[in-house]
């Protein structure tokens, strides 16, 4: 009895309650002002059976649901895809010396990554882009830290001259399949990444569109560049206006690494993904991380001294005003930066994505939303 009140008195974290099997009894205790009391006495159990086990009444897995985006960084394999030249440079005697034990460290690092975001369950939905094949994609779901995941792999392969694509992970168990399609990028005879479409039922109640992308990078010139991804936004507009045609309340979830801020020409104009939370009409899109890069000057890729806002999760009105299913709160969309995955700059002292060549994680950060109900 002594080391039972000893626990009562004891402190714990704030709002978590607690079960204790003593003697037949079970006793709920609950936290308050960081200390634990008895609450109520309400279950008898023949015999004697002591144990212990924690409830958090702050997350119901019932009631939210993960979505989440990453750029690896050129998650490749050590074997040589005759078909595939992008990945030459990404064997143990290419360029880039990408060793089997180099292969391993990177399929650890990430699949600690995405485990880590939400501390109390693994992510329903993971969209990865600078992936190289299926391959790479069963070694990472296969990883300690995502099996119990049990993940499904939805991945086509795209035509992009560096041999990288973008795929989605789902947790069967929360994330019903129904089809999914691919959608060419090409800007005259150039092409780049498809846009991956995915459908699906989340938790058997709402349906949900997903778009995973990874447009035409800023190298050779954001300026010159620009029409390439202004091009990949004008394609994923007929396809999200075509939804909105069948459905305006459609629920549809845009996730990618799209080469440009919130703020640039083809997310909010041609796109038309803002930050507009007033006067709003249906077939208006939302982007989550467009006030951190304009007010709070955060982003997820560090590039000539400034932060650049290149992954983004952009959503539909009806997952910010819906009432009966998933939903969204306009300050939701987080990213994922932990110091364990950065670097200190020793010139500035600021913390910076880890790129893989220095032994690092990868050099964009993971962003990701909870939709909750």
């Amino acid at each position: 009895m002594k080391q039972l009140i000893s626990f009562f008195f004891s402190p714990l974290k704030e709002g978590v309650r607690w079960n204790v099997c003593w003697k037949g009894c079970v006793i709920s205790i609950i936290s308050i002002n960081s200390y634990i009391y008895p609450v109520v006495f309400f279950l008898y159990i023949t015999g004697v059976s002591i144990g212990l086990f924690a409830q958090n009444n702050e997350y119901k897995a019932t009631n939210n649901f993960t979505v989440v985006f990453y750029n690896v960084e050129n998650l490749f394999d050590t074997i040589d895809d005759p078909f595939n030249k992008g990945d030459n440079d990404f064997l143990p005697y290419g360029t880039k010396n990408w060793t089997e034990k180099r292969y391993q460290k990177k399929l650890k690092d990430i699949s600690k990554v995405l485990c880590s975001i939400n501390k109390y369950e693994l992510p329903e939905i993971i969209g990865l882009c600078e992936i190289e094949n299926k391959t790479v994609l069963k070694a990472l779901i296969k990883q300690p830290n995502l099996a119990q995941g049990k993940y499904e792999i939805i991945h086509e392969d795209s035509p992009d001259y560096r041999g990288i694509d973008v795929a989605l992970l789902y947790r069967k168990d929360e994330f019903q399949y129904l089809l999914h399609k691919t959608f060419p990028v090409i800007y005259y005879s150039n092409k780049s990444r498809d846009i991956l479409y995915v459908k699906g039922i989340a938790s058997n109640t709402d349906t949900l569109h997903i778009f995973v992308n990874h447009w035409k990078a800023r190298s050779g010139g954001q300026i010159e560049t620009e029409p390439k991804r202004i091009n990949a936004a004008k394609i994923l507009r007929e396809k999200v206006d075509s939804l909105f045609i069948l459905n305006p309340n459609s629920n549809i979830i845009i996730i990618g690494d799209f080469n440009d801020n919130p703020t640039d020409k083809s997310l909010n104009l041609f796109l038309n993904a803002t930050n507009k939370r007033e006067n709003t009409t249906k077939n208006e899109l939302y982007s989550l991380l467009y006030d951190k890069y304009s007010l709070n000057n955060e982003g997820t890729y560090f590039w000539e001294e400034k932060w650049n806002m290149l992954d983004d999760i952009i959503v539909s009105q009806n997952l910010l005003k819906d009432k009966k299913g998933y939903r969204i709160s306009y300050e939701d969309g987080q990213i994922f930066k932990p110091e364990w995955i950065l670097y200190k700059n020793k010139e500035t002292g600021e913390l910076l994505p880890n790129r893989t060549k220095y032994g690092g994680y990868s050099d964009h950060l993971p962003v990701y939303v909870i939709l909750n109900r």
